[in-house]
């Protein structure tokens, strides 16, 4: 009779187990279906949106073509006009979509991603275009990538400010895209160029690549790097923390040491409180030098401090270069750099000023060229 018992109870219970398991993959198929078929709505109207854009656009052609000699005909928009409405809408469709696809419910992924470590980095230089594109199969339009079997720690915005290096920003990218990726990274590249013939302003360049990137996307970490700094050890996370941070704190250009205690260069983190309290970087660093040591200046202002990862782990190469025209050394960083504090919160995002010239989606990057001026616009006061 106990014996009759027992194996009822194991049949019964091994019934319960193999029902819980059909109807958790019975839910989970059904959720699937649904998230899919929210996809194909989502991209149904997107395709409507674009008839629509399309459509008027063409309609005032012809209308414009047909009248075109009458005083009240109406004006067609113009193509720069349509093309900006276009990117616009494709962008927001592209942006919906990595948001609709975030909805799996995944797992978050790990603070520290399996199988880092230190990386053989012996600089390619005369890498194609489309060799990398081939090897990041995963990357999407406008540099952007995000780990497909987990939810990514952060969201992040990495800024370049760009002038003439375009075969150390093919180096960049060859080396980044696969390091940020085995990082479980949920990232975008902005490169942000001024236009020619015009004195270089790095600090501005990464306040204006800031704003654009933060249109875009919920981002939530911003790491701000320059192009010829490649780290040598995957367990440097290029991530942010709970104060700015400061990952390129053992160069070899350095022998892989601070050579002094201020310095704030090559890469540094943010979040987006972060560099809001410090109201980013001076706009007044016209030419080379000073602004990242003023930056560290602003971070102590408003207390905050600066991490910095284990020099062993941080190690990085720096691709060598001869300083480029139009970025001769300023002469004036010292009184700058004293002055921090007194303009903190009148000189940086708060009076950022520029006119976008051109955004282009690449598939590695996006490409931002703006007009910042020429330093004939700063204020007495700001200097």
């Amino acid at each position: 009779m106990l014996s009759s018992i027992k194996k009822m109870f194991l049949i019964l219970a091994a019934a319960f187990i193999f029902l819980f398991i059909f109807f958790t993959l019975v839910f989970q198929k059904l959720y699937l279906v649904n998230a899919v078929v929210q996809h194909k709505i989502d991209f149904a109207e997107y395709k409507n949106e674009l008839f629509h854009l399309t459509s008027k656009y063409e309609i005032e052609k012809v209308s414009t073509d047909q009248h075109e000699k009458s005083a009240a005909g109406p004006e067609m928009p113009p193509d720069a006009e349509y093309k900006t409405e276009l990117l616009h809408l494709t962008s927001k469709y592209e942006n919906e979509k990595v948001s609709t696809d975030q909805n799996y419910k995944l797992a978050e992924c790990p603070e520290m991603p399996p199988d880092l470590g230190p990386l053989d980095i012996r600089f390619v230089y005369n890498t194609s275009i489309l060799k990398i594109i081939s090897q990041n199969p995963n990357i999407q339009h406008g540099g952007r990538s995000r780990p497909q079997h987990c939810m990514a720690q952060q969201k992040i915005a990495i800024i370049i400010p760009f002038r003439n290096r375009k075969s150390h920003l093919r180096t960049w990218l060859y080396y980044m895209h696969p390091f940020l990726q085995r990082q479980q990274a949920d990232y975008g590249v902005y490169v942000v160029e001024q236009i020619e013939d015009t004195l270089f302003n790095r600090a501005k360049l990464m306040n204006v690549g800031y704003a654009i990137a933060s249109k875009d996307y919920d981002y939530n970490c911003f790491i701000f790097s320059d192009v010829d700094i490649i780290p040598m050890d995957g367990r440097n996370l290029y991530r942010c923390s709970k104060n700015p941070r400061h990952m390129a704190n053992s160069v070899d250009k350095f022998n892989f040491k601070l050579p002094y205690s201020d310095i704030f260069g090559g890469v540094v983190a943010f979040t987006k409180e972060q560099f809001i309290k410090v109201n980013g970087f001076s706009n007044v660093f016209w030419g080379w030098g000073g602004e990242d040591d003023e930056l560290f200046q602003r971070v102590v202002a408003v207390g905050l401090k600066v991490d910095r990862p284990d020099q062993t782990i941080a190690r990085s190469r720096m691709i060598s270069h001869q300083r480029d025209p139009g970025n001769e050394r300023n002469g004036k960083s010292f009184s700058l750099i004293n002055k921090a504090y007194e303009r903190l919160h009148k000189d940086g995002l708060s009076s950022l000023k520029y006119t976008v010239i051109g955004i282009t989606n690449h598939k590695l990057y996006t490409k931002v060229t703006v007009d910042i001026g020429n330093g004939e616009d700063v204020s007495p006061e700001a200097n």
